[in-house]
């Protein structure tokens, strides 16, 4: 399990604990479990994304974010599920130094409340722009928002994606020493988990880390909001009671999605620099689990119907839309 050094002892492998409070005589429950969500994820995912290569008339820009957040729901299952279910199943939590720091590395690029999610977060950014267009620049939107602008923004952000995940990844491998306790409390490798268990002075790394989370976070964040606030500037100028109603509610369920997104993100990355204010490690997993759950794909299959709708409508205000089935 350790490596000599003439410095020190190096931890070769981790041990994945999983929830620090679970009783044995559930493993193999809670194991099943979530062997079920990793199915289910995949296979659900997967048929979005044949339907969407299939299917020609699918094939525009909101369902290209779609598209995005499928692959990122499979990556990330793929990462984070089958090492968590081995840990349950064969009682097995063993990960070898340098597949742990993959592991932090996707996890962090694919989303976790934990830490960055820096994928997630530019594709949020991504819808947030299709639907300021949409509602706030109807008439420009065919041509600013085509199906090779939007693969282009998908294209771009699975890419600089990777950018402030391997930033911490290279500090982590590079400056931080792990010589003692290898047991990571928690249902995967992240970089909270593995600054507890280091033997180094960590304050440097942490502020930096802490930095550029805040930055991964709030600057699409930032962008967010401004593009709700033009949104509802113009709905409020719609004569239409009807219509702003209906934009009202297309806007709140990506509202509640990016709301489920970003407080579990918000209470994980600032509750170490409150006073008074901790964290227990089951709580920790269940911030991580949460908001990857079905009612976000439920959200975003009625977002997607009412988005499809709204789009039609303000194109040609005095002309009449036909739509063939």
């Amino acid at each position: 399990m350790f490596e000599g050094d003439e410095n020190y002892t190096r931890v070769s492998e981790f041990v994945i604990v999983g929830f620090p409070g679970l009783h044995p005589s559930f493993f193999h429950l809670v194991a099943w479990f979530f062997f079920c969500v990793y199915v289910t994820t995949v296979v659900g995912n997967f048929l979005l994304v044949v339907l969407f290569a299939l299917e020609h008339s699918l094939q525009k820009p909101m369902y290209i974010i779609m598209l995005s957040l499928a692959l990122s729901d499979i990556g990330f299952a793929t990462v984070a599920l089958p090492n968590l279910i081995a840990r349950w199943w064969w009682n097995d939590g063993r990960i070898s130094f340098h597949t742990c720091m993959f592991q932090e590395q996707m996890i962090h690029y694919f989303g976790t409340p934990n830490y960055f999610g820096t994928l997630n977060s530019l594709i949020m950014l991504t819808m947030a722009m299709d639907r300021y267009l949409a509602i706030c620049h109807p008439l420009r939107y065919p041509m600013l928002m085509t199906n090779r602008t939007m693969s282009g923004l998908t294209v771009f952000s699975w890419i600089s994606a990777q950018v402030a995940p391997g930033i911490v990844t290279i500090d982590f491998s590079r400056k931080v020493s792990f010589c003692g306790p290898n047991r990571i409390l928690h249902v995967y490798c992240d970089a909270i988990a593995l600054t507890r268990l280091s033997c180094s002075n960590m304050v440097a790394i942490n502020n930096s880390s802490y930095g550029l989370a805040m930055f991964v976070l709030l600057v699409p964040l930032s962008l967010i909001i401004f593009s709700y606030i033009s949104i509802i500037v113009t709905v409020m100028r719609m004569a239409n009671a009807q219509g702003r109603r209906k934009t009202f509610s297309t806007c709140g369920t990506q509202g509640c999605l990016i709301l489920i997104y970003y407080i579990p993100r918000f209470i994980v990355y600032s509750t170490p620099y409150m006073p008074n204010v901790t964290i227990t490690p089951d709580l920790r997993v269940c911030l991580s689990l949460m908001y990857r759950t079905k009612e976000i794909r439920t959200i975003l299959g009625r977002w997607r119907q009412r988005c499809g709708n709204s789009r039609t409508e303000p194109r040609k205000p005095n002309t009449v839309a036909v739509i063939t089935r």
